[in-house]
């Protein structure tokens, strides 16, 4: 299954539908509060960012890490026909609802894409591009359709077909014997292949590491160190790579890794990522 365009954002086709249609509370990643369903004050009449190059230094990181999956243009351009929510305040409420589900459809289509192309099973490949077909087919529907979906049995059904295709992969790297790892000191390139899902791993050092095959699920690594380890076929889905330190690191071949997790990590030219991420102009 080849990845559609319409999966990376374009936010020049967008009505700014991530700087209104979400909120965000004020923190390390925002300086100020800002309720959902309202415009971010630094948003410009053309829907343009007014201090995009200077994000960071304004105290709106989590601006930078945000990626929407090309949720945005899809809404603003095909659903509401490039008719924005200034031009027709009426869709104002609808659009913004409809944003967030097709963001989630867009997350699932990015997520199964992959299953797809890295699962050995055709009957899993099939499974993941026929429920891809579905899934596409409502998030280009109209507002109405895309609102009656029952989003969470969508989400049931697409994370039982990744959490297959990543058993069936892992496996292929040992991930089978479910080693326990107790977050202690390994020599430089041990394997360290293990069951890590939802394990807090915040600052970690797991540097210098073979952990392929490991099910780092939902793990939280905020500010842990991966520096010059080697993640083939671990499963990243879900986890926290905030501040997270990836120099050196070998992330080409790791499984379900998103953009908005590159973006909020730390890493630099050495860092080996999938062909269909992009390297952040941070590092």
């Amino acid at each position: 299954m080849t990845l559609s365009p319409t999966l990376r954002p374009d936010c020049g086709s967008c009505f700014a539908l991530c700087c209104t249609a979400l909120g965000f509370a004020r923190s390390a990643d925002f300086a100020i509060d800002k309720p959902a369903a309202t415009a971010c004050p630094n948003m410009a009449d053309d829907f343009s960012c007014s201090i995009h190059q200077r994000l960071v230094s304004r105290g709106f990181r989590g601006c930078t890490v945000f990626d929407c999956f090309g949720a945005g243009q899809v809404v603003s351009q095909h659903t509401f026909s490039g008719t924005s929510w200034t031009q027709d305040p009426a869709s104002r409420s609808s659009m913004f609802a409809v944003f967030k589900v097709v963001r989630q459809f867009h997350e699932m289509l990015w997520y199964l894409a992959e299953a797809s192309q890295r699962t050995f099973d055709p009957d899993l490949a099939s499974a993941a591009d026929h429920l891809s077909g579905h899934i596409a087919t409502i998030a280009q529907g109209n507002a109405p359709a895309v609102l009656a979906t029952d989003v969470e049995t969508l989400h049931g059904e697409v994370r039982t077909l990744l959490m297959e295709v990543s058993e069936e992969l892992r496996a292929s790297y040992g991930a089978e014997d479910k080693q326990t790892f107790d977050g202690g000191p390994h020599r430089d390139g041990e394997s360290a292949s293990a069951d890590l899902g939802s394990r807090d791993l915040m600052g970690a050092n797991l540097a210098n590491r073979r952990l392929c095959g490991a099910d780092l699920r939902s793990a939280y690594l905020i500010g842990a160190n991966l520096r010059n380890s080697d993640l083939t076929a671990v499963d990243l889905l879900g986890a926290d790579l905030r501040g997270a330190q990836l120099h050196g690191t070998d992330l080409s071949k790791a499984l379900y890794l998103t953009q908005p997790q590159i973006n909020a990590a730390e890493g630099d030219a050495t860092t080996l990522l999938p062909p269909r991420l992009t390297r952040p102009a941070q590092w």
